[in-house]
């Protein structure tokens, strides 16, 4: 007997504790959770359109060379002011000058023939007059005389040429600016077409906004548009100048670019931004209710609704468009029901709540 009481003894005593737990733990679930609740209200569809975007300069170039070679001095460094014409990059040009010096000995070489020629068509010219020389041999003079002229021209050429190849080697600022971007070091290859450096002339800034194909038959280019950069919580205003008609590269979507009115000292190129663009008004009705409000789990979005008795219910609901703060409500909440906007403690599925008034 005093075996068997000792092999009781511990399930008795558990049994008890568990016991204990479940009445707090429903005591706990008993408790009402304070929220404060709102109720949809039927509204008309948004009259804008919001769409990401990005602040940039209006005058940008990524500079490259049209020649290889290994890079012999870059002359800037990010963050430094330039003026136009200035050195940026020096790339080895050794084989060029080279050809430079072929090029100059030419040109003397073909001016010499040139005024040699010249003197010759000049002395048989007089010599014809004088019918001292044939038909023949002035013709043969002309020509040479029209030979060595066009000689001269083209060592000329050849000479543009090796000044648009040196030019190519020395890279200069295009326009004054800031230097935004630095892709080589002394040493490396510079290659046809590869990025160098970036380069961005101050004063005004657009905004590059990414519409999708559903959305751009509505923008109209000159309407006025509202900015919102998310870094400095500023609200800016721009037109609509440039549409693109093409979404080839862009994956669906349209590029739109916006003159903005004014810009804030706090503005750098690459910051983020929204854009609202007006759109003509729907007499369609929707739900809408604050971003702030949705329960995500992975790939479900929900909103907690309240129940007749007064419980929590966590309703899955299908997204729609952004509008600003708010968010569209394609199905799963209607029109006049309440939903929870926030509570005092955590909330899930069917637990008590009590509303705050």
């Amino acid at each position: 007997m005093k075996k068997i009481m000792q092999f009781l003894f511990p399930i008795i005593a558990l049994s008890m504790f568990s016991c204990g737990d479940g009445n707090k733990k429903e005591l706990t679930e008993t408790t009402p959770v304070n929220v404060t609740i709102n109720k949809t209200t039927p509204s008309t569809e948004a009259s804008f359109l919001a769409a990401s975007g990005t602040i940039t300069t209006d005058q940008h170039a990524d500079i490259s060379t049209r020649m290889m070679g290994y890079v012999t001095n870059v002359h800037v460094k990010v963050g430094d002011n330039v003026r136009k014409g200035q050195l940026l990059v020096s790339i080895n040009n050794s084989d060029i000058l080279a050809k430079e010096a072929q090029v100059k000995a030419g040109i003397i070489q073909a001016k010499a023939g040139l005024k040699n020629a010249e003197k010759d068509y000049n002395r048989f010219k007089t010599l014809f007059s004088q019918n001292s020389a044939s038909q023949k041999e002035l013709d043969d003079m002309t020509t040479r005389y029209e030979v060595a002229k066009a000689q001269l021209e083209a060592a000329y050429q050849m000479q543009n040429e090796v000044n648009a190849h040196l030019s190519y080697s020395n890279i200069r600022a295009p326009f004054s600016g800031t230097i935004t971007g630095k892709y080589v070091n002394n040493g490396d290859m510079a290659n046809p077409g590869m990025p160098l450096v970036s380069i961005e002339a101050p004063g005004k800034f657009i905004a590059t906004a990414m519409v999708p194909e559903t959305e751009i038959v509505n923008i109209k280019k000159g309407s006025t548009v509202k900015v919102f950069v998310k870094s400095t919580d500023e609200q800016l205003t721009g037109k609509v100048t440039e549409v693109s008609n093409s979404a080839r590269l862009t994956g669906g979507q349209y590029i739109v670019k916006i003159d903005l009115d004014k810009t804030a000292s706090k503005l750098y190129s690459g910051m983020f931004v929204t854009t609202h663009f007006p759109i003509e008004a729907s007499e369609n009705t929707v739900v809408s209710v604050p971003k702030s409000v949705l329960v995500k789990r992975g790939e479900l979005v929900g909103i907690y609704t309240v129940s007749e008795s007064n419980t929590a219910i966590l309703r899955w609901v299908r997204l729609g468009k952004s509008m600003g703060d708010d968010v569209e409500i394609l199905s799963g909440l209607n029109q006049g029901e309440t939903y929870i906007v926030s509570a005092e403690s955590n909330l899930y599925n069917g637990v008590k709540i009590a509303i705050k008034q």
